[in-house]
């Protein structure tokens, strides 16, 4: 039976607008599992990045319970919230976020230095590995604008994971990249799962939900559909896509 590492429970979220309430997420319940690769999809609109950074305590929930470790993230203050974000939680945007003056190498380590569990040395080490395992290590020293989307968001993906996160998660990874990045982005975050990493992402493309080992549909705000997966073999890729364009024309995406 799967361990259960981040859960919530009749998740709302409500903005205020013309007078009324726009109601973004409405009671969402959902589990994430230890080690899994959860996909949230739906059509634009439809709440994903907000349940993402609602779960992430990146923002805060109108209404319900979002259940880490005991503790009810919705109701934690803003010093607890961050200190989950630079330990537990680790983030990867669509876009990378990089800081334009750092080199890559400086990008990744920066974050690390606020792990007060690792000295210097053994975090500058860890993003050498991290650097290598991600073939930019020959790059170290470039700056985000001297190197192409894919390297930036592989070293922003090398930046989220610094810390050893128990949960990344990821925002349309790929959505700004071409299809050799996106390639080359997905088969990361494919071995990093494998590796035992956790991983939640949004993303409305196909090829990104074929990593995961379960899709959740999201529409309207709510949850409306499950689909759970064997993990991803490249070799079944062509049959896992029938599989997964079938579920989803059933959902009507």
């Amino acid at each position: 039976m799967k361990n259960v590492i981040l859960s919530a429970k009749g998740l709302c979220k409500s903005y205020a607008h013309n007078g009324g309430q726009n109601h973004i997420l409405s009671h969402v319940d959902i589990e994430i599992y230890d080690g899994d690769f959860t996909v949230v999809m739906g059509a634009s609109g439809s709440g994903k990045s907000t349940l993402l950074y609602a779960l992430s305590g990146m923002d805060r929930a109108t209404a319900g319970e979002v259940l880490y470790n005991g503790e009810n993230l919705v109701q934690c203050k803003e010093k607890k919230l961050a200190a989950l974000r630079h330990g537990d939680f680790g983030f990867v945007f669509q876009q990378m976020h990089l800081v334009s003056n750092l080199s890559l190498f400086e990008n990744i380590v920066v974050p690390g230095y606020l792990n007060k569990n690792k000295n210097a040395s053994e975090i500058k080490a860890y993003a050498q590995e991290l650097m290598e395992k991600m073939g930019i290590s020959h790059i170290k020293s470039h700056l985000p604008s001297q190197v192409s989307g894919g390297e930036q968001q592989r070293c922003a993906i090398a930046r989220a994971v610094i810390n050893s996160p128990k949960l990344l998660f990821a925002d349309e990874p790929t959505g700004a990249l071409n299809r050799h990045n996106t390639t080359e982005v997905l088969n990361l975050l494919t071995e990093l799962n494998r590796s035992g990493q956790s991983i939640l992402m949004v993303t409305h493309d196909m090829r990104a939900a074929l990593r995961a080992s379960r899709i959740l549909y999201l529409e309207d705000g709510k949850i409306t559909g499950t689909l759970d997966l064997q993990p991803y073999n490249k070799e079944e890729e062509k049959s896992r896509e029938k599989q997964v364009d079938a579920w989803l024309n059933a959902m009507e995406w």
